[in-house]
């Protein structure tokens, strides 16, 4: 008879992958029907962990399109270029501070890209946007915009990045001048933009509306229609949010210019690029000084701080054991579904390369 186990905690088994998935299995064996049904919500949370720890994430693609002009791998996508078109691969990679972590993230790729189509076919009436097809979960297809370099960052909220400026002493972040008797969190007069340098390489730079037109990064005319665009998306994803019982507290909007026309570009209202709280308790959690609840890449962030990390030279990321990465997968998907408010579909993780190169070659 094979060894029976004895299940201390679901944690234990997160952390050990395929060995316990195989140890799931003992258990299910030898576990009564009574015990089984007593639990069923554990073991079934069991076998999702394990499930995600046995499949492999997409850490990069390697393709070569006969038809291809080009290629740029950034943090997160990898992005294909085919004359006026590209092919965008929203792959597992994870990044944090301007920096990409060391272990890729099952499904986070398919989960980012389908928010960001979700948002930009809401937002189609505001300001055109560049994709046109989703040919694959995890691909984007659309025009090739040039950029403009600076990311339009608004903010409703005292929170992230701002708080930390403020906390520090700072009340003028970006030429935007902020009241004193602020607290963490709290909402802002009305919103803001802060822009930041859009870096290839290294960390953004915060930088201000002036010193973006002084230095000829963007005229002044075009940066009066990003900046009245920025706004009016920001207004309809709070409206959106709302009917979520969410709080958009802040996000970031990246825009491209062709044939003299602007458009909205790269992904909109994402756990990736923006910062959700729980509308539901949050004046009560604001009053008493908790920390709010949080539906972003934040945990992933204050999870590196609390680890010593924060991007800068000599520091180190902490190790991603199997049960930290689980857990992320988990997360994304709570993101997904509560942002978009519909259920999940992981796509099938079997020759999914094979598919996603396929998908591109036959759409272009």
């Amino acid at each position: 008879m094979s060894r029976i186990y004895v299940v201390k905690s679901p944690l234990f088994l997160m952390s050990n992958g395929l060995k316990y998935a195989k140890m799931l299995c003992n258990i299910i064996t030898y576990f009564s029907p009574a015990k089984i049904y007593k639990n069923r919500f554990y073991l079934k949370k069991i076998y999702t962990f394990a499930k995600i720890l046995t499949m492999d994430s997409i850490k990069e693609t390697n393709f070569h399109f006969p038809k291809s002009t080009g290629f740029y791998k950034g943090k997160v996508r990898d992005v294909y270029y085919f004359g006026d078109k590209l092919a965008v691969v929203a792959t597992d990679r994870i990044s944090a501070f301007d920096v990409v972590l060391p272990r890729a993230i099952p499904y986070k790729g398919q989960i980012l890209n389908q928010i960001a189509a979700h948002f930009l076919q809401s937002m189609s009436a505001i300001v055109p946007h560049w994709l046109e097809a989703l040919p694959h979960p995890n691909v984007s297809i659309g025009k090739k915009c040039e950029p403009f370099a600076v990311e339009m960052v608004v903010r409703g909220y005292l929170a992230g990045h701002a708080w930390r400026e403020y906390k520090a002493g700072k009340r003028v972040v970006c030429g935007e001048t902020l009241p004193e008797g602020l607290s963490e969190n709290a909402p802002l007069p009305y919103p803001i933009i802060t822009p930041t340098t859009k870096a290839y390489e290294g960390h953004d730079q915060d930088i201000s509306e002036q010193e973006i037109v002084n230095q000829g990064i963007v005229s002044k005319e075009d940066y009066a229609i990003l900046k009245k665009y920025a706004l009016a998306l920001f207004e309809k994803g709070t409206q959106m949010a709302k009917e979520r019982d969410l709080i958009l507290v802040d996000t970031k909007y990246e825009f491209g210019k062709l044939d003299g026309q602007i458009y909205l570009i790269d992904e909109v209202h994402t756990p990736d690029s923006s910062r959700y709280f729980h509308a539901t308790g949050y004046e009560e959690r604001l009053a008493k000084g908790e920390a709010q609840h949080q539906l972003s890449k934040e945990f992933v962030r204050e999870w590196l701080i609390a680890g010593g990390f924060q991007g800068k030279d000599g520091q180190q990321v902490p190790a991603m054991n199997d049960e930290k990465v689980a857990s992320i997968t988990h997360r994304y998907i709570e993101l997904y579904e509560q942002i978009t408010g519909k259920k999940f579909e992981k796509n099938g993780y079997e020759n999914r390369l094979a598919a996603i190169e396929t998908s591109i070659n036959t759409y272009l």
